[in-house]
C-alpha cells in the first residue's frame, strides 16, 4: 500500500513563495492601450466573432472602462472589461488563454474586477453570456449574478448558427 503524496509545507507556504518569485499569477488594473495586441489574440481564442486590436486600443482609452489583466510570468493570461455608467457597470468581456482554464483563475479575475467595481461606486452590474457556456454561468452564479432575461439569436457561432444570450444582473454589496 503506498501512502498519498503530502507537501512538505502546508500549501499556503508554497503559494506564498512562488508569488514572492512572480511566477503565480496576479491581477492588476489595466490602462495599457499598448497590451491590445495581446488581449485581442487572447479574445480570438474564445469567440467566434472576435474583437480586434483597434476595438481593445479604443475602450482601453475611454474613461468609462474599467479592464483588469490575470498575469502570469510576465505575460497576460485573460482579461476582464467592462463599461461603467452612473452607479452601474456591464461586463463586455471575460476571456482566459487556454493554458489558463480550468484552474479556478477566472475566479480570482473577476472577484479583483468586481471588487474594483464596488471601490469605484458601481452597485449592479449586468452581463450577458451564451446560454451553452455553462462554466462561465456558473462563474457568475458565483459571485451573486442572476438570470434576468434572455435574447433569442443574439451570438453568432463558428458554424454560422445562432446562440441565445442570457441576461444576469448582480447586486454588489
Amino acid at each position: 500500500m503506498t501512502r498519498p503524496l503530502t507537501p512538505f509545507w502546508p500549501f499556503e507556504v508554497w503559494s506564498a513563495w512562488w508569488e514572492a518569485w512572480g511566477t503565480a499569477p496576479y491581477v492588476t488594473l489595466l490602462r495599457d492601450s499598448g497590451q491590445a495586441r495581446a488581449l485581442a489574440r487572447i479574445h480570438a481564442t474564445a469567440f467566434a466573432r472576435p474583437w480586434d486590436a483597434h476595438e481593445f486600443e479604443r475602450m482601453l482609452c475611454e474613461r468609462s472602462t474599467e479592464a483588469h489583466a490575470l498575469w502570469k510570468n510576465g505575460a497576460i493570461q485573460g482579461f476582464v472589461l467592462s463599461r461603467k455608467a452612473a452607479d452601474e457597470a456591464e461586463i463586455l468581456t471575460v476571456v482566459l488563454a487556454p493554458g489558463a482554464r480550468g484552474g479556478g483563475l477566472s475566479h480570482k479575475l473577476v472577484s479583483a474586477h468586481l471588487e474594483h467595481l464596488i471601490q469605484a461606486g458601481i452597485r449592479t452590474v449586468h452581463l450577458e453570456v451564451d446560454q451553452g457556456n455553462l462554466p462561465a454561468q456558473k462563474l457568475y452564479a458565483r459571485h451573486g449574478f442572476r438570470q434576468v432575461g434572455e435574447r433569442t439569436g443574439y451570438y453568432a457561432r463558428a458554424d454560422g448558427s445562432r446562440a441565445t444570450a442570457l441576461t444576469m444582473t448582480a447586486v454588489l454589496a
